[in-house]
């Protein structure tokens, strides 16, 4: 009650933000006269004025209202379009770091231009992030335009760019992208060998356009870098001959829906595993012995890809692959694959190339990466359903900002009929009587198979229609720019089509262009979209009269957001319109989570065949659905953040670590240091404190002396030595190791040692951390199990991690000692330069990786997965024909028969 009377009096907190903003208002467009008379030198020559002004103290702040006018003024010149007063408001919700909700049609590309035109002044560089490559090539291209007429240079970042044309897009006052290739850069960059390499400079500012889509929906998944493993994928075949057997029996499983899981029941787990013997892949013991853990990995993802997933509406084949359908947009992800062979299972099922399993080489969240940007803001149309997880993940207030004509659209209560047959007979009714009158249509669908089936049933009554899905990705701007025309009908899968505006009439522009072959432009061109206007501004007219854009929903989404941003299509800038939306009992959302007593009580109400139910109450149930739903999303978010959060310290640590590595012109100090700690951690597992010198393991120490530091020193006779104690052969050790590693150094020479140092320090420190990420990767997996012993997984995660961690460290001082101490490089011999690490295709989260050799021209155990081309070359102590002088050779380390291959895979098999 009381907040209640507070909001009435006081307002709420978004009406109190907007009142300050307002309040600066008045002094931006009193600036717009004196500014308007400015020629377009003076104009620009405003940019160099205030660098000059920041450069001597002042804030940002105290430039903007004059910095926004003049932006205004010259989109003015150049776009042809003035910013409206709550444009101006957008503008320094965006500059001072928060999020700007606006409906959908008002503009929020060119109220980004104030934000951006303003920090960019800085010389820190802007990042504008958006959903995909062709709003971030069209918004670089158009926006350009008005910043290169203030002096400001803009570039963009799409998939295909190599690296110095990547680095030049970086280095401009204005970067737009997208929040794939943004983050994979990231990750890129801490691969490199030379800081010359990096593309990526220092974190400034970021806008996030539709921040709801990347940093909630997309934030499920992290963006992964990976290499193929060494796993077999003829087992994902061979499993999956057997589970299309064995699931044409439903008493085989138990699927849940709701918590998207499938696991054999008892009867199941018995026929499988008799399936599986005759297939003569069970070969000894139960299913669930030890020794069958991989099968049994192999048949869990096979059974979920023939139960949990569906053709057509989470994922699709073509051209021979298995694509997965992007479940908010709709959009065809070419190029991304689910992890922990769930996609090898998918390819198995529909039997096309089965392609190999990949390692993590490098990875990260959404919420890690654009946390580390310190000022970040974002727009989107809907973010209040997400404002909590905005605060608490991102510490990101959304502020929603007025339109600047009041919303006309008409929004009817939900239709809820029996079954899905009945609502798709009365959808396709409604389409066909909003195409009589003239009045456009978009109808929005959650999958493929649902729009194929409404276009089935639209041609059965002869009703010209538009599908706009992952299969007709690449006309989605063309459909939907004339998806206003009158009389026109497009099916739209989950909203794909987003960020192209539907306006009443058509696009004029659009509609000129596709008669002309090529880039249009002269007379002829000028006077074709002369007449496409005013063809336009008549079927506005028209389409006006007959009510403006009806939206028509063919389901309920899980988010009330996708709801939301369906809706928002209709009643851009005041125009009419109107949306309602149809559901059956049939429904996902209605089945998995609605009232279970629903479908008896409609038939106590005596609901007829064809007959729907109208209420608000309906309405109301159905949000509380979907605010479950929402709910459950954000704790998976919440929770994947949790464990990400204990491996981001890790990443940022050896990131920093890394970067010191390459900016330092001399690693000798480090190096030394890593030796003197691996010779101590050698004596202090020999000679235990307080052990008596018969308890000394000094012929184990003797033996790990000659491997690890390449010196046959009679250690185990100095146990006799009177007075010896683990200080004494410590400080001898020691002395050893440097002096046979002075000599090593004096016959390669000084800077070429130097070189060998930091080259193969980076080399060795990537090797150890693809490592750590595979541990961590195995560790993630299995820790929720830990629940079962009453111990909270979360803290059981961050305790191992760290203990895998130091591990990590204590690996990376072994190997980086046991290298240097061996390797051998011919005097004559020229030392390569560095080479950076080559990803295939870094445009979604699992790219390949090319092979390639090791950038010092000597080979380092399974470096980035990458195919060794020479063999490390030792000291003369191991000798390659003598498995008796190897000693203990790691398993993932080259072989030391020189042939190239791990030693697990030559003479350390088996």
């Amino acid at each position: 009650m009381f907040a209640r009377l507070a909001r009435a009096i006081l307002g709420t907190s978004n009406d109190r933000a907007l009142k300050r903003y307002q309040a600066r208002v008045p002094a931006i467009n009193a600036l717009e006269p004196r500014i308007a008379a400015l020629d377009d030198a003076a104009l620009r020559g405003k940019t160099d004025e205030f660098k000059a002004r920041l450069a001597r103290g002042e804030a940002l702040d105290d430039l903007l209202p004059e910095a926004f006018a003049v932006c205004r003024e010259a989109s003015k010149r150049v776009l042809g379009m003035r910013h409206f007063d709550v444009q101006l408001i957008g503008g320094m919700v965006l500059h001072d770091g928060r999020i700007a909700e606006m409906k959908t049609g008002e503009g929020k590309t060119l109220v980004a231009t104030l934000a951006v035109y303003l920090n960019a002044l800085t010389g820190k560089g802007v990042h504008v992030v958006t959903v995909n490559d062709y709003l971030a090539t069209r918004d670089s291209q158009e926006m350009g335009r008005l910043y290169g007429f203030l002096g400001l240079s803009t570039g963009v970042i799409v998939y295909g760019l190599n690296d110095d044309e990547r680095r030049a897009a970086y280095h401009c006052d204005i970067t737009y992208g997208t929040n794939n290739e943004f983050g994979f850069d990231y990750l890129r960059d801490n691969m490199k060998y030379r800081l010359e390499d990096m593309v990526q400079r220092d974190f400034s500012y970021a806008i996030v356009d539709e921040v709801d889509s990347i940093l909630v929906d997309e934030a499920r998944t992290p963006l992964i870098i990976s290499g193929p493993s060494d796993e077999s994928s003829d087992l994902y075949v061979q499993v999956n001959a057997v589970v299309r057997e064995v699931v044409r029996d439903k008493e085989t499983f138990e699927k849940d829906e709701k918590m998207r899981t499938a696991v054999l029941t008892e009867a199941g787990t018995e026929v499988i595993a008799q399936a599986l013997a005759a297939a003569g892949l069970l070969t000894e013991g139960d299913l669930y012995d030890s020794q069958n853990v991989t099968l049994v990995h192999h048949v869990n993802q096979s059974l979920r890809a023939h139960v949990l997933f569906t053709r057509d509406v989470d994922y699709m084949v073509r051209q021979g692959k298995v694509v997965i359908i992007d479940e908010f947009t709709g959009r065809a992800m070419e190029g991304r694959r689910y992890s922990d062979g769930l996609h090898q299972a998918l390819e198995a099922k529909e039997e096309v190339a089965v392609q190999p399993e990949n390692q993590t080489l490098a990875s990260i969240t959404f919420q890690n990466y654009f946390r580390l940007f310190p000022k970040l803001a974002g727009m989107t149309g809907t973010a209040a359903t997400e404002a909590d997880e905005f605060a608490e993940i991102y510490k990101l207030e959304v502020v929603a900002i007025p339109t600047n004509v009041p919303v006309a659209r008409i929004d009817a209560d939900d239709e809820v009929y029996r079954s899905a047959a009945e609502k798709y007979e009365a959808v396709a009714n409604l389409i066909a009587e909003c195409r009589e009158r003239g009045q456009p249509a978009l109808v929005g669908t959650t999958s493929i198979e649902k729009s194929e089936l409404l276009s089935s049933l639209l041609n059965k009554k002869g009703v010209p229609h538009k599908v706009l899905n992952a299969r007709y990705h690449e006309q989605e701007a063309a459909i939907i720019a004339q998806a206003g025309r009158p009389g026109a009908v497009t099916i739209a899968t989950n909203m794909a089509g987003r960020g192209t505006d539907i306006k009443l009439g058509g696009n004029a522009e659009m509609l000129a262009r596709a008669s002309f072959a090529g880039e249009p432009e002269g007379p002829e061109f000028e006077a074709r979209m002369a007449e496409m206007r005013r063809e336009v501004e008549a079927a506005a007219a028209q389409v006006k009269q007959a009510g403006g854009l009806a939206v028509i929903g063919t389901e309920r989404h899980e988010s009330r957001r996708i709801d939301n941003q369906l809706r928002g299509r209709s009643g851009r800038q005041g125009d009419p319109g109107a949306s309602r939306f149809f559901l059956s009992l049939e429904d996902d959302l209605m089945r998995i989570f609605g009232s279970d007593r629903m479908g008896g009580m409609l038939q106590k109400l005596g609901l007829k065949e064809g007959e729907a139910i109208i209420h608000p109450w309906i309405n109301r149930a159905l949000e509380k659905a979907q605010k479950k739903v929402e709910a459950r999303n954000f704790d998976t978010r919440k929770n994947l953040l949790k464990y990400d959060d204990v491996m981001n310290d890790q990443r940022k640590e050896v990131y920093a670590q890394r970067k010191f590595f390459m900016q330092a012109g001399d690693v000798s100090e480090t190096v030394a240091e890593m030796r003197r700690e691996v010779v101590a951690d050698m004596v202090a597992r020999a000679i235990p404190e307080n052990a008596y010198p018969e308890q000394w393991d000094l012929a184990g120490l003797q033996e790990q002396v000659l491997l690890v530091l390449g010196l046959d020193l009679p250690v185990a006779d100095w146990a006799r030595e009177e007075g010896i104690d683990e200080t004494a052969v410590r400080e001898r050790l020691q002395e050893a190791a440097d002096q046979a590693f002075a000599a090593r150094a004096a016959n390669m020479g000084p800077e070429r040692m130097r070189e060998v140092e930091k080259s193969l320090l980076l080399m060795v420190f990537d090797k150890v951390w693809k490592d750590h990420l595979l541990s961590l990767d195995h560790l993630r997996q299995g820790i929720g199990l830990r629940a079962y012993g009453q111990r909270d997984p979360l803290n059981e995660y961050k305790s191992e991690a760290f203990s895998l961690f130091n591990g990590m460290l204590a690996d990376l001082r072994l190997d980086v000692t046991r290298w240097l101490m061996h390797v051998d490089l011919a005097p004559e011999a020229p030392l390569p330069s560095p080479e950076p690490i080559r990803v295939l295709d870094a445009r979604h989260p699992e790219p390949g990786m090319e092979d390639g050799a090791g950038p010092v021209g000597f080979a380092v155990s399974d470096y980035g997965n990458a195919a060794t081309e020479a063999a490390p070359r030792v000291s003369p102590e191991v000798d390659p024909n003598d498995p008796a002088t190897w000693g203990a050779t790691p398993r993932n380390a080259p072989c030391p028969c020189g042939s190239g291959k791990k030693y697990k895979h030559c003479h350390g098999r088996g």
